[in-house]
């Protein structure tokens, strides 16, 4: 499967952002997709995650309450929703996939087979 991770941009503190992952290549309800982050300096931590079979999601602690991922079957596409954004949400934002994943290692970036090319996100105070 190959991941377009798109939607970026610069906003204000406050504002909202969707991020868009569009899969081709295989249909994306048969992976487990993911929302890791990366800001400069910094290691790439998990944001967000929906489970393969679409009953699960999951959430990093900072970002709870504010970002909401979702699945769009048709358009094969998974969603991030992020809202009330701040600036320490800062960075550039990937959407991973992997067919087999555990989900108690949806946390964890080496878990995910495949990756789309990242979308930069800044959020000004």
């Amino acid at each position: 499967v190959q991941l377009q991770a798109s939607g970026g941009g610069l906003v204000q503190a406050g504002g909202s952002l969707r991020l868009s992952c569009v899969a081709s290549g295989r249909t994306v309800s048969g992976y487990a997709v993911g929302w890791f982050r990366q800001a400069p300096g910094k290691d790439r931590e998990f944001v967000a995650a929906f489970s393969r079979n679409g009953g699960s999601t999951s959430y990093a602690d900072s970002v709870k309450g504010r970002f909401t991922i979702s699945r769009d079957r048709a358009e094969n596409t998974v969603y991030l929703q992020m809202n009330s954004l701040k600036p320490e949400d800062t960075a550039i934002y990937y959407c991973a996939a992997d067919r087999s994943i555990i989900w108690s290692s949806r946390a964890t970036p080496s878990a995910y087979d495949y990756w789309g090319q990242g979308t930069l996100v800044t959020v000004s105070s």
